[in-house]
């Protein structure tokens, strides 16, 4: 019988990515209610050490699949390697991260457990009655919200985008198992040959690990008034982020687009600038722990969800606020 949860803990060149952490803060809510528990699945090359970290942040234990073969990312093997854990260990529900590589490896495991799979999930729940579990995600362009249920195949599947589940406070006394799980691996396995590895620059840190987020949609009117944002961002310790209809303009890249089409953030602070608040966008960062909104639109729905807001035009009111922050952390 399916029991447990399992978490892909996804990691890049050895290091533990953020949402395999948030992931397992979720799945043991999850797991409370279904009296199971939570195991991360841990793949790669020289990683083992990195399972008392996910002990530490709420796994009861965690499956390692450690082998030369699984250094650097590569379909076939790590399909191969989860794939292997969930045949055995047959659990109950399996989550991943809805990151390029989760959303290249969970439809491909999907496909070979013949399960489904409920992609971008910006909710997860057990339902009361069934104990089956909710999946939910934005459909229809964004317009409604979709819960989903797997009623009749093992395990229930989801991805769950970066950002959107709140992990738990590492504790190092927690303890937990490591299993070391063997699977054999052959040439056959490895069908791609990777030559060269190129990584891109970033001179400016993720949107979804800032703190603060100071961010512009149509309303900022162009690229050169973003230059505002990108003062103040400056003044709090901050980054700048966009809603859709900038990033479309082409005033701001792609990757710092926030939304459902873009990416999900939870800061500190959340500063939204000539942004409307489209469910689309409000999607992706409604989870933020204040919200303050800048809008010449009083019925502006941002405003209606913003712990402080401001009715004005934000090219008087940035400058000012800057300035005035400027001074104050002069003082």
């Amino acid at each position: 019988m399916s029991k447990n949860i399992y978490v892909y803990a996804e990691q890049r060149d050895g290091e533990l990515q953020k949402v395999g952490i948030e992931l397992i803060g979720e799945a043991k809510r999850l797991a409370e209610v279904l009296d199971q528990k939570v195991y991360a699945m841990l793949i790669g090359h020289n990683i083992t050490d990195q399972a008392a970290a996910l002990i530490a942040h709420g796994a009861d234990g965690v499956v390692v699949v450690d082998d030369p073969m699984l250094k650097d990312y590569v379909t076939e093997p790590y399909a191969k390697a989860v794939t292997a854990i969930i045949k055995e260990k047959d659990p109950e529900i399996v989550l991943y991260g809805a990151t390029s590589i989760g959303r290249d490896l969970a439809p491909r495991i999907a496909s070979r457990i013949h399960t489904g799979l409920t992609a971008d999930c910006t909710g997860l729940s057990i339902t009361e009655d069934t104990k089956l579990l909710a999946m939910t995600r934005p459909a229809f362009g964004g317009n409604i919200m979709a819960t989903i249920l797997c009623e009749n195949h093992r395990p229930q599947m989801a991805t769950v985008r970066p950002g959107v589940m709140k992990a738990f406070e590492a504790d190092p006394e927690r303890k937990g198992e490591v299993e070391i799980f063997k699977v054999e691996f052959t040439s056959a396995d490895m069908n791609v040959k990777i030559r060269e590895v190129v990584k891109a620059q970033h001179k400016s840190l993720d949107i979804t690990e800032a703190k603060i987020l100071v961010s512009g949609g149509r309303g900022v009117g162009n690229a050169e008034n973003f230059s505002k944002l990108h003062d103040l961002a400056e003044v709090l310790g901050g980054e700048v982020s966009a809603s859709r209809a900038a990033v479309d303009s082409g005033w701001m890249p792609h990757d710092r687009q926030v939304g459902q089409t873009g990416k999900t953030v939870r800061p500190d602070l959340y500063v939204a600038c000539g942004i409307s608040g489209a469910i689309q966008h409000m999607a992706g960062m409604e989870n933020s722990e204040f919200i303050l909104a800048i809008n010449k639109d009083e019925a502006a729905p941002m405003l209606q969800i913003a712990d402080l807001g401001i009715v004005g035009d934000l090219h008087k009111i940035l400058p000012k606020l800057t300035a005035a922050l400027k001074e104050l952390k002069e003082q």
